[in-house]
């Protein structure tokens, strides 16, 4: 689980950057506003994947039919998250709600759903196969 949330956190950074490299634009490009409401919503949007994905991985059957509902929690939160934090930081409703309606037409949230489609597909299958770390030959407690 640990390591899904860790991916989910790398893809969405990456994802966000590149976004926002090939627009030539900030992901939240509100004047004045600072960097608070896109750390709050990418805060919030992990703790809720690590918490959705980890109610998912006690289910039994284990399926991959829960990452949809993953993502979008996920990306919901986000959203729910920075409209909070952008309504807060500015006082001001409609310009939290154009935030978030930018964030979904200029393909932020897109990106956060599939970081987190992607890292719960991961964090299901790893559970699936019940990995385990590697055993070394030399580090085995058997005696031969």
């Amino acid at each position: 689980m640990v390591l899904a949330t860790v991916s989910f956190f790398a893809l969405a950074v990456f994802g966000l950057g590149a976004v926002s490299v090939a627009t030539d634009r900030d992901i939240i490009s509100v004047r004045g506003l600072g960097p608070v409401p896109g750390a709050v919503g990418m805060l919030v949007a992990v703790i809720v994947f690590a918490l959705v994905l980890a109610a998912s991985l006690r289910r039994t059957p284990l399926t991959f039919l829960s990452v949809p509902a993953i993502a979008l929690a996920t990306t919901l939160a986000h959203l729910v998250a920075v409209w909070a934090g952008v309504a807060v930081g500015s006082g001001d409703l409609i310009v939290a709600t154009a935030v978030v309606g930018d964030l979904i037409g200029g393909g932020a949230s897109i990106v956060i759903l599939a970081a987190a489609a992607i890292a719960a597909w991961g964090g299901i299958a790893l559970r699936r196969t019940r990995a385990e770390h590697p055993r070394w030959p030399w580090g085995r407690d058997d005696e031969e």
